[in-house]
């Protein structure tokens, strides 16, 4: 008679078990979530530094430290968290779809054997997951950034919403539901850019680091291979990240947006700020999105453990 895989050892197709689609698309959004919590001070650094000399004005702030002081000085300790209620919904749905996405399609695709897909076919799953992530989540996305950009524009200019939920409702009663998915099109261009750069590098990272013998599947490991994910990532992401900025926060001006399309702003931006300006805030946009890797991925990778621990073991 046939042996009986053990519950804890394998399906009934010999792949080990793993948890429900449900459980990773919830350990997703949590993990973006907890990794919000500790980076929205330079989330928003991040924003009005790529908004700082918008226009060929002069720039508001000359380097991340002094956008921080000012920030803080003019809008005090609770100011630099403005916005937290749009990043966390940001990551409950745009986080949550994607790193779903990903984690069923990786293992959909893992041979028989356990072995892993290649390159490439990591960098196809992280851009279809980003895209599709990115779609979801984009009016969580505007609201984030108008809210993160209100604090530098004149008390008069100023949008003044209250929370995230306060942002949706009024966009969408003052502008069009549309609105809400203004810059869509960046904003699933940024994502395929930085999923294919992210979620395929910290794969390919992780597999290195443990193909060398000195790691083992430990924090160690996750942290060394989240922090070269974000290095790929912000290098590769700042161009059009600034792109989804400048489009979400613009407004009309005499009827007409300030902005035509992408390569609009790309033109503006490289004309009036010069070429260098499209990676404006580097250090901010790394020093976000390195640690956001980093904890994302901790974070994932500690509460897969423990569901394994608790609920797939013999």
């Amino acid at each position: 008679m046939a042996a009986t895989a053990s519950p804890g050892a394998g399906g009934v197709d010999g792949k080990p078990r793993t948890s429900p689609k449900s459980v990773k698309f919830l350990f997703g959004g949590l993990a973006g979530m907890g990794a919000t919590v500790f980076v929205q001070p330079l989330d928003l650094v991040k924003n009005r530094m790529q908004l700082s000399g918008e226009g060929a004005k002069t720039r508001e702030y000359k380097t991340s430290f002094h956008a921080l002081t000012s920030i803080l000085r003019a809008e005090g300790l609770r100011g630099i968290y403005t916005g937290l209620s749009a990043g966390l919904l940001r990551q409950a749905t745009y986080t949550t779809t994607r790193l779903g996405i990903y984690t069923v399609l990786f293992e959909r695709l893992t041979g028989a054997d356990g072995t892993p897909p290649g390159f490439l076919l990591k960098a196809l799953i992280g851009m279809t997951a980003g895209a599709t992530g990115a779609f979801v989540g984009t009016p969580a996305e505007v609201a984030l950034i108008r809210m993160t950009a209100d604090g530098r524009l004149p008390p008069d200019q100023r949008r003044g919403y209250k929370n995230v939920f306060n942002a949706l409702i009024r966009i969408a009663r003052e502008e069009g539901v549309p609105t809400l998915w203004r810059g869509c099109i960046p904003t699933m261009a940024r994502a395929v850019v930085v999923n294919a750069a992210q979620l395929a590098s910290y794969s390919q990272s992780k597999q290195f680091l443990l193909d060398s013998g000195y790691f083992s599947d430990n924090i160690l490991c996750h942290f060394c291979a989240s922090m070269i994910s974000g290095l790929v990532t912000t290098a590769a992401s700042m161009p059009v990240d600034i792109v989804k900025t400048r489009i979400q926060n613009m407004r009309m001006i005499d009827g007409k947006p300030e902005y035509k399309n992408g390569l609009d702003v790309l033109v503006k931006v490289v004309r009036y700020e010069g070429f260098f300006s499209l990676w404006k805030g580097f250090t901010p946009y790394y020093a976000r999105l390195g640690p956001h890797t980093v904890l994302t991925f901790i974070f994932l990778e500690q509460m897969n453990k423990a569901y394994k621990r608790l609920f797939l073991s013999s």
